[in-house]
């Protein structure tokens, strides 16, 4: 299998999954108990569910983003494949210029 064909490395997807986990304790911190018809519970207005937990799943979305968005790095791959027009003779040792006409 050719690694250079891969659009995402594997640091790519470590960090899309430290965002899902972000997101996902986000989530979680803005779940709780809810108030009924008859009776009312002021803790679905605390802090932690209005300001805390919807920042905290911002920051893990941007995450995503930014992991969906980083560039692999560079590799001695690719500098193979930007001398393309020139290849090594194995048996003589020199360089033979292939003509791409």
């Amino acid at each position: 299998m050719d690694k250079r064909n891969f659009a995402f490395d594997k640091v790519n997807f470590m960090l899309l999954a430290v965002g899902m986990a972000i997101v996902i304790i986000g989530f979680i911190l803005m779940s709780g108990s809810g108030s009924s018809e008859t009776v009312f519970n002021p803790d679905i207005f605390s802090v932690r569910r209005i300001k805390v937990a919807p920042m905290v799943c911002l920051f893990g979305f941007l995450f995503i983003i930014y992991a969906i968005l980083r560039k692999p790095a560079y590799t001695p791959l690719e500098e193979e494949n930007e001398g393309a027009g020139e290849k090594k003779d194995e048996m003589s040792g020199t360089d033979a210029t292939i003509n791409k006409d």
